[in-house]
């Protein structure tokens, strides 16, 4: 391997492999009840819809849905985009407004290097998403964790942090924050919170970049509108996707954000990959003006809240009590934390030799701490497996504590 290791860039250096995608490659084809990836649930994929809307763009589409296409999207999905978004309470906004990416995961590549330089200030929950830590890794700016509680990120310790910077003459530049179903923490910020976090962002002057991969997802009770819903200075850079509402192997995401912004998105975009495929985007744009989407999520909302109720209760039965773990109010994860003598990433071999995968906690932390904490993923697997999955895990983790 270290073969040609002599001419790799420094930058190399900084890349991290992701904890997921490794334990998916490890489990793939094998008899593992996988809790560790963010799959959904492929039940809950609209394949008869989608069959026939591919049919119907390729009898009146072909000629562009099979072409290159512009580098910010075409035209219809991003008009569908601005409706879409005011489902989500994002108004007056227009096509320009609006841009589409490979998946959510592109966005965050593009925003963070257009945005980060190394050594900049950069706020996270901890825990926060680890494929977007991984990208902010690789800028190698100063980060500032957020702790989570039970409301979301404590915001009297990120003011606390912020007035710290300011005393110090230094300047935040941007804050990556999942205020809905949080990823892993399964926390929601309420209104409240979120008008704060706004007024802090005006106050310090920096920069929003708001993950909303769950916003369709919240099954108890209602999704609070998105930060950027609040937003009249355009300081707040949203992202969706549809992976989580439509099928992930459309790898289509978009961002919404200020016009500045989405020229300076579409030049660094043209020297990755040109634009995103413009026949799953044909496919996306129909799907939703047939209301596809839309009356496919409570399908999506009712089967989340029923799996991740069988897991809660099967954790309740089956793991230690001293054990504690988040109630998610939407989403596709539980995140729990162990006693701290258990390091979770030592105890993943003996998880998977009993036929069990879960994501070890550390990776979501920046400076992976959290080594007691672990990721269950409850969207994938049956109702069945769920429960036999976490009954192994709570054996496991119980002869680790003796």
């Amino acid at each position: 391997m270290a073969k040609w290791s002599k001419f790799l860039s420094k930058d190399t250096e900084l890349l991290k492999t992701s904890e997921i995608r490794d334990l998916l490659k490890l489990t793939e084809g094998k008899n593992v009840i996988s809790l560790a990836g963010g799959l959904p649930d492929p039940s809950t994929f609209p394949a008869e819809d989608i069959k026939n809307i591919t049919d119907y763009v390729l009898q009146n589409y072909a000629s562009r849905a099979l072409q290159y296409s512009a580098t910010a999207g075409i035209p219809e999905l991003r008009k569908e985009l601005v409706n879409l978004s005011s489902q989500r309470g994002i108004t007056g906004i227009n096509e320009n407004n609006i841009f589409v990416t490979v998946g959510s995961q592109e966005a965050l590549f593009i925003l963070f290097n257009i945005f980060v330089d190394p050594g900049d200030h950069v706020f996270v929950e901890m825990p926060s998403y680890l494929a977007a830590l991984n990208i902010l890794r690789a800028r190698n700016p100063q980060f500032h964790g957020i702790p989570l509680t039970e409301k979301g990120p404590d915001l009297d310790k990120f003011e606390e942090e912020l007035r710290r910077l300011k005393a110090e003459g230094k300047s935040p530049k941007l804050l990556y924050i999942i205020p809905t179903a949080q990823n892993p923490g399964g926390t929601t910020l309420d209104m409240e919170g979120r008008k704060r976090v706004l007024e802090l962002a005006s106050q310090y002057d920096f920069l929003i970049v708001e993950d909303d991969a769950y916003g369709f997802l919240v099954f108890e009770g209602e999704s609070p509108a998105p930060i950027k819903a609040l937003d009249k200075e355009g300081r707040v850079i949203y992202t969706g996707t549809f992976s989580k509402i439509l099928a992930p192997g459309f790898r289509l995401g978009w961002i919404v954000a200020d016009e500045e912004i989405i020229h300076n998105v579409e030049l660094y975009k043209q020297n990755v990959d040109l634009h995103t495929p413009s026949f799953t985007q044909f496919i996306a744009a129909e799907a939703i003006k047939r209301n596809v989407i839309q009356n496919n999520i409570p399908k999506v909302r009712q089967l989340y809240r029923e799996k991740r109720d069988v897991m809660l209760q099967a954790i309740e039965e089956y793991f230690p009590k001293d054990a504690s773990w988040s109630k998610p109010v939407g989403g596709m994860f539980v995140f729990v934390w162990l006693p701290e003598k258990i390091d979770a990433l030592n105890m993943l071999p003996k998880a998977l030799e009993r036929g069990v995968a879960y994501v070890p906690g550390s990776s979501f932390y920046y400076d992976y701490s959290g080594r007691n904490t672990m990721r269950l993923n409850f969207s994938f697997p049956p109702k069945e497996k769920l429960v036999e999955g976490i009954r192994i895990l709570g054996q496991v983790i119980k002869e680790e504590l003796a």
